[in-house]
């Protein structure tokens, strides 16, 4: 009888189905199974270290192993770990929403939880489209108006407003119709064309569309595309001169991705609804928080038998533990200047850039805050892409990992998030590796 045991790879390959990864090949890549982390860095389950340079999906901002935010979750383990929002409260989510709200911009003022960014996001949708009609606005809005090449999740409900092909073009028959608006960073149009073609196509639905979403700034999995300055202040102005809805999906670029804790603050936006996920509870637990204005809510009132309530939730809808970790998440994001700090990787950043878009095959090097795309082409010059039978951006990656550093890229894109806190010394650690395998893949 062979005594052989399996290896931790091993028993992935033949258990686990990976999210957005090549089944067929993944097994002969030898992916690292993280066992453990420190800090900024995680352990595979052969003791082997690497940075994470991605945040772990976007969504870490402190590290790991963060000591003030085990502490709050080990605390909430001593009290509740979960209890039902249906029809009960808990201590831990109301705090949470306290403080959100007094953090979030002018005008929001109710939260409703969800458990993931596209849960919340679907929260938006439905609270949009009950909200007209329980204001008795023509039953003819229908219709959610959404950027090019947008990405919001992965339900069906989000992906109707998605756009990028490899990830939506399957299940259109799944899909409701939306309407797509030019995309500021992709349409080839210049700012002013680009409002004005906006403010057509919205007057044109304008009693048909229920809501506009947009990812304020960043478009983040199109490719780290940066919004020029002013888009969002404008496409605010254009919605509320409609007096239509704008809802701000701030999922990956919320929690000091970009500087500020919401993209919105940087144009003194305030919509009508926005998202948080991802990096809410600093990438502990999963938690999303759907903010609304009080005229919103107030459509939902009514005696309890005319049918105004909204029939939407999750079984841990306002999980305590992940309310924990997230109060505490915040409160680290101001004891430790994060925000600045993040300011600081966007300098370091910025001088990276430079020299990676001076690589040949690199196409473009897109950066906002703590965001970085690097999009390479087997020929810039003519805008020709690598044959895709080459996986160029998955090779990045791997001759990244193969240096000890975790990254991932969105098709022949390699994108590099480090999380707000991480301290500069890593941040040029990280910078330095990925210029290293660009040079040696490209050559």
């Amino acid at each position: 009888m062979s005594s052989y045991l399996p290896t931790w790879p091993e028993r992935d390959a033949t258990s686990v189905w990976h999210p957005f990864t090549a089944m067929s090949a993944y097994a002969d890549e030898h992916a690292p199974v993280i066992a453990a982390a420190d800090g900024f860095f995680l352990v595979d389950t052969t003791g082997k270290t690497y940075l994470d340079g991605h945040s772990s999906l976007w969504c870490n901002i402190h590290g790991h192993r963060v000591p003030e935010i085990d502490a709050a979750i080990r605390g909430q383990l001593d009290r509740v770990a979960h209890s039902t929002l249906l029809g009960l409260g808990n201590t831990s989510s109301i705090e949470l929403a306290e403080e959100l709200i007094q953090r979030a911009p002018t005008g929001l003022s109710r939260v409703f939880y969800a458990d993931c960014g596209a849960a919340g996001v679907e929260v938006a949708l439905k609270i949009a489209w009950q909200y007209h009609r329980q204001k008795r606005q023509p039953e003819s809005r229908d219709l959610f108006a959404c950027l090019g090449s947008a990405y919001h999740g992965d339900t069906v409900g989000t992906i109707s407003l998605g756009d990028i092909d490899r990830f939506h073009s399957l299940f259109g028959g799944l899909m409701f119709p939306s309407l797509r608006l030019p995309s500021p960073a992709m349409s080839g149009l210049s700012l002013e064309e680009c409002l004005a073609e906006t403010e057509r196509l919205l007057a044109n639905h304008q009693e048909r569309v229920a809501g506009v979403i947009v990812e304020p700034l960043v478009q983040a999995a199109a490719g780290m595309r940066v919004h020029p300055a002013g888009y969002l202040k404008r496409l605010r102005e254009i919605t509320r001169r409609l007096g239509l809805l704008l809802i701000a999906d701030e999922i990956a670029v919320g929690f000091g991705r970009l500087g500020t804790l919401f993209a919105c603050e940087q144009e003194a936006v305030s919509p009508d609804i926005m998202i948080l996920s991802k990096g809410l509870t600093g990438g502990y637990l999963p938690l999303a928080a759907t903010l609304t204005t009080e005229e919103i809510y107030a459509a939902f009132l009514g005696d309890p038998w005319a049918g105004k309530t909204f029939y939407h939730g999750h079984t841990y809808t306002g999980n305590p533990l992940a309310c924990a970790a997230a109060r505490a998440s915040l409160r680290l994001i101001e004891d430790r200047d994060v925000l600045g700090n993040a300011r600081r990787i966007e300098v370091a950043l910025a001088e990276y850039a430079a020299n990676w878009a001076a690589i040949p095959h690199v196409a473009e090097v897109r950066h906002r805050g703590t965001m970085v795309g690097i999009e390479v082409q087997r020929d810039p010059a003519t805008g020709t892409p690598f044959p895709a039978e080459q996986r160029m951006g998955h090779q990045l990656t791997l001759a990244c990992r193969e240096r000890g550093i975790i990254v991932r890229n969105i098709g022949d894109t390699l994108v590099l998030m480090p999380a707000p806190a991480m301290p500069l010394a890593l941040v040029d650690q990280l910078a330095d590796t990925v210029t290293a395998a660009l040079r040696d893949i490209l050559r």
